[in-house]
């Protein structure tokens, strides 16, 4: 391979890689001020991920919730998905008001109790729990 084609090859994957994710990431809510509070008041249960996307254990959790979120749909009809981004609102009220220790924490809220959270877990069986959390809240009348 010539030094052309090498770095030509190089920049392909690298710009592919964040393209996917994006895609990947479409069916969620990015995170403004009042967007979690505004799914709450209507009842609905959110699932609040904040995430950094230089944070490697965050894209480990959003693969995981991808392939979960793939496996069964309802997850994605009955739970608002919302993405914080760290960067911006690591100092913000929400942050603050769920004391959120740092990015890779993933918490589920349905009225005003908090149902679960998990602080930089990446283990698939740890997430599909938190994510049948909330489905079973989302669903239960």
């Amino acid at each position: 391979m010539n030094r052309r084609d090498f770095v030509l090859l190089t920049a392909a994957v690298t710009l592919a890689a964040p393209l996917g994710a994006t895609r990947l990431r479409a069916e969620t809510v990015t995170y403004k001020p009042g967007v979690v509070s505004e799914a709450l008041d209507a009842g609905k249960t959110v699932f609040v991920d904040f995430y950094a996307s230089w944070c490697s254990t965050c894209q480990t959790q959003h693969r995981v919730m991808d392939t979960l979120k793939a496996g069964n749909p309802d997850y994605e009809k009955n739970i608002v998905f919302v993405v914080v981004d760290w960067d911006s609102y690591k100092d913000g009220m929400l942050s603050a008001e769920l004391k959120i220790p740092r990015r890779s924490t993933l918490v589920v809220l349905k009225g005003d109790k908090e149902l679960g959270r998990i602080v930089a877990g990446t283990s698939r069986a740890q997430i599909k729990a938190l994510m049948d959390t909330a489905l079973m809240a989302a669903t239960s009348t």
